[in-house]
């Protein structure tokens, strides 16, 4: 069974793909964590279904985060920036500081930062205008033991608080997350892809995941222009604020360009991923 499955497999993303991903498929199954069987998972992902959807299961840092398909799959670039923030930064329960994360999808790098940081250091809230999404972010702050608020122990504790809510809206923010603002950190990984890029995207990316967590208009910088405007006339920024947002291929310059702009911030700098690529910007109030 196990050869025939890897020659199916093999056929489509070559051998050491299909074997090592046929070795995660029966660890999944091993450890009880997919009732599905063996032939069903690679049904499936001969469909170019992703494989995290099939396991639902996506490693992020030391978090081991559930998946569900519309909502995006974090990614390992992400999950380096967001590790390499919580490193330059040092809340703690004495200073706790306040975390406005846009366009949250799975809650990944929020929850990341509250696993990361000391308890009682920092109250997370987490904006996404999908259903799916905010379920799925809740979902995963339960997983990671992380509460909505605090439950009145004397114990430290992070908190993780979700909205749904469009940060493109001019009526963003609502009053309910503006009573949490200022805000001392604002991460974001949003949609960036233009259409022409879009369209030449993978299938298993086109079929399952959603075009909202994606897809940017036609210069793939819309939703920086929007945060810009966030962070220059919304008063969402405390007095020593850092922005962090995840950019796509060849947007670096132009992203630091639109925060810098914005006269709100006395420096930017951009960071690189494991891979070469400038992907993250970083701007400094």
């Amino acid at each position: 069974m196990f050869s025939r499955l890897l020659a199916t497999l093999s056929s489509a993303l070559g051998t050491p793909q299909a074997l090592r991903e046929l070795r995660w498929m029966q660890a999944a199954i091993d450890s009880r964590a997919s009732q599905l069987s063996l032939a069903d998972m690679v049904a499936r992902r001969l469909q170019h279904e992703p494989l995290q959807y099939i396991l639902g299961t996506q490693p992020f840092g030391p978090l081991n985060l559930l998946v569900r398909p519309p909502v995006l799959i974090p990614r390992p670039e992400t999950e380096h920036w967001a590790t390499v923030l919580a490193e330059s930064l040092s809340p703690t329960a004495q200073k706790p500081i306040s975390l406005l994360d846009l366009g949250t999808g799975s809650g990944c790098i929020p929850l990341l930062l509250c696993h990361l940081w000391p308890p009682g250091s920092v109250k997370a809230h987490a904006v996404d205008i999908s259903p799916h999404a905010l379920t799925l972010a809740q979902d995963n702050a339960a997983l990671c033991g992380i509460p909505s608020q605090l439950d009145g122990s004397k114990k430290p504790q992070n908190t993780f608080t979700v909205f749904n809510s469009d940060f493109l809206a001019e009526d963003f923010p609502s009053p309910a997350l503006r009573a949490n603002s200022p805000f001392d950190v604002i991460t974001s990984n949003p949609p960036y892809i233009p259409w022409k890029e879009y369209i030449e995207l993978p299938p298993s990316v086109l079929d399952y995941e959603d075009r909202r967590a994606l897809l940017a208009g036609s210069s793939g910088l819309d939703f920086y222009h929007a945060i810009a405007r966030l962070v220059s006339h919304k008063n969402l920024l405390a007095p020593s604020a850092i922005v962090a947002l995840e950019v796509g291929h060849n947007q670096a310059c132009a992203v630091e360009t639109i925060m810098r702009d914005t006269g709100c911030f006395r420096c930017t700098e951009i960071w690189t991923d494991p891979w070469g690529k400038q992907r993250t910007i970083i701007a400094r109030k």
